[in-house]
């Protein structure tokens, strides 16, 4: 590798007296500064020290992002093949409406009515995933639930305690009631 003086020489910009002259006074800078123990500050090494750290702090960012955006793709992934292997009939010909909300929307599916008992019974829970809604059970819903619990719907299941400022504590739901 060829010094700067080198190439300075070659196009004949300096000549060699000049080259001597200036590695004998940067050896003394350096002979001195060793003596007095104070260093000089070479501004284009720590501009390039800079540069170079700000470089690393970039590209460490671009990793991260990276790799936060890997993960999230395998957690979608592994979601999606958690519902394709343990998705359950939802019956055939399912004849009866089953109300739930999903966000803020009120969605239906047609199930047959022991697929609702289950469903009501805590034992299926409806996972959106893709634009469409899958039956799967409460241990695989939960598993899921722990990697995205926006697509897991929650079935409240219904208290029979009564608030004491009820106002229509009397009045009793019935049990067969589907909205």
């Amino acid at each position: 590798m060829m010094g700067l003086a080198d190439q300075l020489l070659k196009a004949g910009l300096v000549d060699k007296n000049k080259v001597k002259v200036t590695n004998q006074n940067k050896s003394k800078q350096q002979k001195e500064n060793r003596r007095s123990g104070t260093e000089t500050v070479d501004e284009a090494r720590l501009a390039a020290q800079e540069l170079q750290r700000q470089n690393a702090e970039k590209a460490r960012l671009a990793n991260a992002q990276r790799d936060a955006a890997a993960q999230q793709k395998a957690i979608a992934a592994q979601i999606t093949q958690m519902v394709q292997q343990n998705k359950q009939s939802k019956g055939h010909n399912g004849d009866i409406a089953y109300n739930f909300t999903f966000g803020t929307k009120i969605e239906r599916i047609y199930v047959t009515p022991a697929v609702r008992e289950h469903l009501v019974a805590g034992r299926l829970v409806i996972v959106g995933e893709g634009g469409s809604y899958e039956l799967v059970p409460r241990v695989i819903a939960d598993k899921i639930a722990e990697r995205n619990p926006d697509i897991v719907v929650r079935v409240k299941q219904a208290t029979t305690e009564v608030e004491e400022d009820d106002p229509y504590a009397a009045f009793k739901i019935p049990d067969d009631l589907m909205w």
